[in-house]
């Protein structure tokens, strides 16, 4: 067994063990004041594990990304790039939000739901302004790098890092002391992240169990119906992702399914893409895609390509008017499945960034907001799928972008490619203060 197999395991075997315990928890302390103070103090670990994340996520991609850019050499080079990866992710999109409102439409979860309703005019008390395409058109350019460095807004500090690094490569010989030092910010991030990484386990057991301790497994079983509906039409977007990855890159797709899949179970406990991220890059690493794309890719897909939460956005709202029995004509839906495309942009960094564009379009759709308050017990575990999905998109979007780009080495190049960073890594592990 590798190592990637073996930290893959012990993810799956922490998030058994923290059901578990939760569940213990949630069975022991019926009185649910207790049972959250409980669980505040166990996802201490998964808290302090996602802030150490994030504090990595900034440094990370502005160096990888800078670096990346100045190794294509030219403007034309990055938007090239640029425009491959741009209409991967909007073709992405275009699917996973069609795919969420043929699916609700097909299996019609809200109907007959058998749960009593919030009243129509309670509200799930959430800001529903943020996504309009005026604001997201204005937050894409930063006012100040540091404070997007502070506030980890991932789209400024690609839209500054592109700048960067292409002025960077139009200095030439002058710039390349400059490369070379964030270059090695780019090692140093890396070598934390590993180091980070150590405790990916014992966050995902922390998450699991703080999280079932407060809700239980009954939750679940109210939302049976809803829940299988959802996760059935994630599995058949994860198979329309693997299917394009395969029209492309044939049958090592399943070779890049292998080395992410610690990075999808990561995703996948903690509910959050961003804790795969250094996990993905080192994946891709390992199967050959050259980092000038991949640390350029997987950032913007962090804010373009957020394949689950886009299924979301569509298969819930139409899952709340169905609930409410509100009848919605195809062509209202496809007006909203357009307004959901340019509103969902710029979502990651912003905490339940998926019920805050639902509640923004419930709006615009005259649909109860209070409808919310349906599915936000659950929307922990619907999230954990989401983030999941996130994950794989951008991995697939980005070894695909390599291919185009002809910057994917071969399978033998890959595999002693991979060889060597296991090496390194062997190396450092044994000589850490030589490293």
């Amino acid at each position: 067994m590798n190592k990637k197999s073996s930290a893959a395991i012990w993810i799956l075997v922490a998030m058994v063990i923290g059901i578990g315990v939760g569940y213990m928890i949630f069975t022991s302390f019926p009185d649910k004041k207790t049972a959250t103070e409980i669980a505040g103090y166990i996802s201490l670990v998964s808290d302090v594990f996602l802030r150490l994340i994030k504090m990595l996520i900034g440094p990370l991609v502005f160096s990888t990304l800078v670096v990346g850019i100045a190794h294509m050499g030219d403007a034309a080079s990055v938007g090239r790039v640029f425009a491959k990866a741009l209409g991967w992710f909007v073709t992405a999109s275009l699917i996973s939000l069609l795919l969420g409102l043929v699916m609700s439409n097909l299996l019609k979860p809200g109907d007959n739901l058998g749960l009593p309703l919030p009243d129509i005019g309670a509200s799930a008390n959430l800001a529903t302004s943020k996504f309009t395409l005026k604001d997201f058109v204005g937050h894409m350019v930063p006012r100040s790098f540091a404070e997007s460095m502070a506030n980890n807004e991932i789209l400024q500090i690609v839209v500054f890092s592109m700048f960067f690094g292409v002025a960077l490569a139009a200095l030439g010989d002058k710039g390349k002391i400059l490369l070379a030092a964030i270059d090695q910010l780019s090692h140093v991030m890396l070598k934390i992240t590993g180091y980070v990484m150590k405790i990916a386990p014992l966050a995902v057991f922390a998450a699991m169990a703080a999280t079932v301790a407060v809700n239980g497994l009954t939750i679940l079983l109210k939302f049976a119906v809803f829940m299988a509906d959802f996760y059935l039409s994630l599995f058949l977007l994860w198979g329309l992702l693997v299917l394009a990855g395969f029209a492309f890159l044939r049958r090592r797709v399943f070779r890049l399914l292998s080395l992410i899949k610690e990075a999808f179970m990561l995703s996948f406990a903690t509910a959050s893409s961003e804790a795969a991220y250094p996990k993905i890059l080192d994946a891709l690493d390992r199967f050959g895609v050259k980092r000038k794309i991949s640390s350029f890719v997987m950032p913007m897909g962090y804010s373009f390509n957020l394949d689950g939460s886009m299924m979301y956005c569509t298969f819930a709202t139409l899952f709340i008017a169905q609930a409410y029995n509100i009848h919605l004509p195809f062509s209202t839906q496809i007006t909203m499945l357009l307004i959901l495309m340019l509103t969902s942009k710029g979502m990651a960094g912003v905490p339940r960034a998926s019920l805050v564009v639902i509640a923004a379009t419930l709006n615009h759709f005259n649909i109860p907001e209070a409808g919310l308050l349906l599915i936000l017990g659950v929307d922990t575990f619907l999230d954990m799928g989401r983030s999941a999905t996130n994950a794989v998109g951008n991995s697939i979007a980005s070894a695909v972008v390599a291919k185009w780009e002809g910057e994917l080495l071969s399978e033998p190049e890959a595999a002693a490619n991979a060889a060597r960073i296991e090496a390194e890594q062997e190396a450092s592990l044994a000589h850490p203060a030589q490293v």
